[in-house]
């Protein structure tokens, strides 16, 4: 039994779906980020950083996402293994995904963290037209590798995780992601949202009927977002 350490909205709802897609039994544990639990001296000793999530296992708590769909890929075979032909293509985007991707996504979110006042909206512009691209790049990879890209899979989920939060935040900033212009991401986004599990953990987050395709805000109550 694993325990997610989660917050709505945030990068554990990625965790959170590919452990429910693999029938993998987890309990969860609320990190209140309004009281900023994260910044406890408990949380702290899970995880440096103090961000979301942490996984606890009877190895030990992983932290970062991309290490803990690393490590549950290789644990419950949810992913190419060492010895798989798709494997360096497997590690190039989950890389490209979590070190590459949501690292510059988190620029938009948090800009006070990376440029000047006066400097916002320019930075995010700039962050928005990198984005788009990397988007560009995600279309032509679900294109090629549709099986790695699939529903419930880490890349499949990760990816379409980062469209959701691309299509809302930040509230007072112009939209710039359309998810039908890459129409193999969009069929991603409907394909995870039939799978059985997504409209249990969107009930349970807040995250409305279609968190994928036609997004809403979490409840900002829970303190979303990753």
């Amino acid at each position: 039994m694993y325990t997610l350490h989660y917050a709505p909205d945030n990068a554990s709802l990625i965790i959170r779906l590919v452990l429910d897609g693999a029938g993998l039994p987890y309990r969860t544990a609320l990190v209140d980020r309004a009281a900023r639990q994260q910044d406890s001296a408990a949380y702290r000793a899970l995880n440096p950083t103090g961000l979301i999530p942490v996984l606890e296992t009877p190895h030990g708590p992983i932290s970062e996402t991309g290490a803990i769909l690393l490590w549950l890929s290789d644990t419950h075979n949810l992913g190419p293994g060492p010895a798989d032909p798709d494997r360096p293509v497997f590690l190039r985007w989950l890389f490209f995904l979590s070190n590459t991707a949501h690292a510059d996504l988190r620029q938009i979110f948090y800009p006070h963290q990376y440029a000047p006042v006066d400097a916002h909206r320019a930075h995010q512009e700039i962050i928005a037209a990198r984005m788009l691209r990397h988007f560009d790049l995600l279309e032509a990879a679900a294109r090629r590798h549709d099986r790695l890209f699939a529903a419930a899979t880490p890349l499949g989920v990760y990816t379409i995780t980062l469209t959701r939060w691309a299509a809302l935040y930040p509230a007072d900033a112009p939209r710039w992601l359309d998810l039908a212009a890459h129409p193999a991401l969009e069929a991603l986004a409907r394909a995870q949202e039939a799978r059985v599990e997504t409209p249990v953990i969107a009930r349970v987050e807040g995250l409305g009927m279609h968190p994928f395709t036609r997004p809403e805000p979490a409840d900002p109550s829970e303190g979303s977002v990753f």
